[in-house]
C-alpha cells in the first residue's frame, strides 16, 4: 500500500483521538547544559586520550562479520556520482578526496560529520557497483584508520557519529571489505570491534534524541554481527530502550522537535531491525512499538505531496525521501492528527493540509537549532504548497551560512504574529533560546462543518505585556482557512503600550501574489496550480521577499504577504482568511 494514499484517511476509532483541551509547558530560560555538566564532559573528553580508555577498547577482534544487513534506503545518485568523479559533494561544499586529510579536516562542521559517519557509502553504493566502488571506498577508509583507528577524538568518535559509522560499514561491508590485503581487512574489523566496545561506555552520554537512538542501535547492531556478542545483545536492549524513553514523547515525537532528527531516528531504528532481519533474530518490543510510533507521528507532518514541512530547521524533505524512510521501517499507518506532547496539529480536508506548531520551542540540551516558531502554519492545497515557513536553520553549508541560519530560526521566518520586531521566544548570542514561550494553551474541535483550533502563548508577556491567541477555522471541503489573530493584555501586569505588529505569510516557490487596490487582499496564483484569494479585516497588506529552503540545503527565491497594524492597550486583534477560487 503506497504510503501517500493513506495519508487523508481517517485514523482507526481510538488511534488519534482529539483532545479538547491542552497545556505544555517548556523549563523556562533554559540554558542547556550547566557549568558543571560541560566540565564533567570537557574531562571525559579528556579521558579518552589516556591509556586506560586505550586498554578498555582492546580485546578479542572477529575474523568475520555473521551478515550482511540490508540499507533499505537509497542514497543521493548524485553525491555517489561525485565521489567516483574524485570528491566529497555535501551542500555545495567540495573536498577532493586524493588530498584529505581526516585529522585535518577543514570543512564545516556537518560536512565532517557525513564524512566521519561514513553516510557516504549509501550515496557511494547508489551510483557504483561493489567493483566499482570498493576501490573509493577503501581508499577513504584507509586515510580514516591512518587518522582514527588507535585514538578516539571527536568529532570522529563522538557517539552518534561512531553509531552511525558502525551503523553504514556493516551495511555496506562489502564496500569496505572485499579487499584481498588481510592486515587491511584485519584494521577494519578490529576497528569495528572497537568502535563497538568504545559504544558501550559512551551511548548513555549521547544527547537524548537521536545521538542515543543511533548510538544504542549501533551497540545492538554490533552484538548481532559481531561473533559472541550475546551479553553484549542483553545490555545493548537494556540500553536501547532507555533511550527510546527519553528520546520519544508518548505520541512517537524525538524530543528536539525537528522533523529531520525524526525521520534519520527512524531509520536508524529500521537499519537495526535490519540487522534482527539477517540473523532471524526477533526484534524486542521497544524497537518495534518505537517505530509504531514515531512514523505516525513523521506522517502528521507530510504536506499534499507527501514531503514534510519546514520545521525547528529542516528543510523541505521531498516524499520521496519519506516514501523510502516509511517503506524501510515496515509501519503502515496513517497520519497523526495531533501530537500532543510533540507539539504539531494536522488538518486535513478536502485537498488542504493545515499544519500548526502548537507547543513551545525544544529545550536547548536537545536541540541545536530550535526555532522561535510557536503558533506558526503550513497550508498546502493537494501536491502544491500554499503558506510555508522559510526552514532551513540546521542546513549550514555553503548556500546557508552561519549568520542566515540564526535568522532562519527567528519568529520572523515563519508564519505567524511578530510583536514589536521581536522572537516570540528570544535566540542568545550562543545559540541557545532564551526568555520567551514557557506554557501553549491548546483547544482544538472537530465537526462536520469542519474543524476549529485554538492556541493561546505567554511567549510576549514578559518583556511587552501581551498574549498572543491564534484562532484557525478550516471548512470541512478544505476550501477556507479562516483565522484571527488576537493580543490581549496580560493579567496582573500593567497595561502594555502601543506596539507595532507584523503577520507574516511566507508564500511557497511558484506562488504569485497580486495585491488588491485596497491593500487588504491579494490574489494567490500556484504554478499548475488552483488560485486562492487572501483577505484580511485589520492593517496594510504588502508583498515582501523572502526565501525557502529545501532539503538539500538550498533557498529558494520566494515572497511573502505582510499585514502591519498594531497593539493597542487594551487588546487588538487581525481576522484574515484564504479561500480557495473556483
Amino acid at each position: 500500500m503506497s504510503v501517500r494514499k493513506d495519508q487523508d484517511l481517517p485514523p482507526e476509532p481510538g488511534e488519534d483521538g482529539i483532545e479538547q483541551g491542552k497545556r505544555l509547558i517548556r523549563v523556562a530560560d533554559d540554558k542547556g547544559l550547566s557549568l558543571t555538566q560541560r566540565i564533567a564532559n570537557h574531562f571525559y573528553l579528556l579521558s579518552w586520550k589516556t591509556p586506560i580508555h586505550g586498554r578498555k577498547l582492546k580485546g578479542k577482534y572477529p575474523l568475520k562479520l555473521l551478515a550482511v544487513p540490508d540499507d533499505e534506503v537509497p542514497g543521493d545518485g548524485r553525491a555517489g556520482a561525485a565521489i567516483r568523479a574524485g570528491y566529497f559533494l555535501f551542500r555545495g561544499q567540495k573536498q577532493q578526496i586524493a588530498p584529505l586529510d581526516f585529522a585535518r579536516l577543514s570543512v564545516s562542521p556537518a560536512f565532517a560529520d557525513y564524512l566521519h559517519s561514513f553516510r557516504w557509502l549509501r550515496d557511494l553504493s547508489s551510483s557504483a557497483t561493489r567493483e566499482q566502488g570498493a576501490p573509493v571506498a577503501e581508499t577513504v577508509m584507509r586515510k580514516w584508520l591512518e587518522a582514527h583507528a588507535e585514538t578516539p577524538s571527536e568529532p570522529a568518535w563522538r557517539a552518534d557519529n561512531a553509531g552511525w559509522r558502525l551503523l553504514f560499514w556493516t551495511a555496506h561491508a562489502p564496500l569496505i571489505l572485499s579487499s584481498s590485503d588481510l592486515v587491511y581487512r584485519s584494521l577494519v574489523l578490529n576497528c569495528i570491534a572497537r568502535t563497538a566496545r568504545h559504544l558501550d561506555r559512551s551511548a548513555d552520554k549521547a544527547p537524548m534524541g537521536l545521538p542515543r537512538i543511533v548510538a544504542w542501535s549501533a551497540i545492538l547492531a554490533a552484538a548481532l554481527l559481531i561473533p559472541g556478542g550475546e551479553a553484549r545483545r542483553v545490555f545493548g536492549e537494556a540500553g536501547l530502550k532507555r533511550a527510546i524513553d527519553s528520546s520519544f514523547h508518548g505520541d512517537g515525537g524525538i524530543v528536539s522537535r525537528s522533523p529531520l532528527a525524526q525521520m534519520e531516528a527512524i531509520m536508524a531504528l529500521s537499519m537495526l531491525r535490519a540487522v534482527y532481519d539477517v540473523r532471524r533474530e526477533k526484534a524486542p518490543f521497544c524497537l518495534t512499538d518505537a517505530l509504531s510510533r514515531a512514523v505516525p507521528a513523521l506522517l502528521g507532518l507530510t504536506h499534499g505531496d507527501g514531503g514534510l514541512g519546514n520545521w525547528q530547521g529542516a528543510g523541505a524533505i521531498p516524499p520521496q525521501m519519506v516514501d523510502a524512510v516509511v517503506m524501510a521501517s515496515r509501519v503502515r499507518t496513517r497520519p497523526l492528527r495531533q501530537a500532543r506532547d510533540w507539539g504539531y496539529q494536522r488538518i486535513s480536508a478536502g485537498g488542504t493540509v493545515v499544519q500548526i506548531d502548537a507547543a513551545p520551542p525544544p529545550v536547548a540540551r536537545v536541540a541545536e537549532a530550535g526555532c522561535a516558531s510557536t503558533g506558526a502554519i503550513e497550508i498546502s492545497d493537494g501536491p502544491m504548497r500554499l503558506i510555508v515557513n522559510c526552514g532551513g536553520a540546521a542546513l549550514e553549508g555553503a548556500w546557508v551560512p552561519g549568520d542566515l541560519a540564526q535568522g532562519l530560526r527567528t519568529t520572523a521566518a515563519h508564519s505567524t504574529l511578530i510583536l514589536n520586531d521581536s522572537n516570540s521566544t528570544a535566540l542568545m548570542p550562543d545559540g541557545t533560546l532564551g526568555k520567551g514561550v514557557t506554557e501553549v494553551e491548546l483547544n482544538r474541535q472537530e465537526s462536520d462543518n469542519g474543524s476549529r483550533l485554538d492556541l493561546s502563548h505567554d511567549g510576549y508577556v514578559r518583556r511587552l505585556g501581551y498574549i498572543h491567541r491564534r484562532l484557525l477555522l478550516v471548512s470541512g471541503d478544505g476550501k477556507e482557512v479562516r483565522g484571527e489573530d488576537m493580543l490581549t493584555p496580560a493579567e496582573r501586569r500593567r497595561k502594555p503600550g502601543k506596539q507595532p505588529v507584523q503577520l507574516r505569510f511566507h508564500l511557497a516557490p511558484g506562488v504569485e501574489p497580486t495585491l488588491t487596490a485596497d491593500n487588504q487582499g491579494a490574489l494567490l496564483r500556484i504554478d499548475n496550480g488552483a488560485l486562492w484569494q487572501f483577505r484580511t479585516g485589520a492593517g496594510v497588506l504588502s508583498v515582501e521577499d523572502s526565501l525557502w529552503v529545501d532539503a538539500n540545503g538550498h533557498p529558494h527565491p520566494a515572497q511573502q504577504l505582510v499585514v502591519t497594524s498594531e497593539a493597542l492597550p487594551g487588546g487588538s486583534s487581525i481576522g484574515w482568511i484564504f479561500k480557495r477560487m473556483g
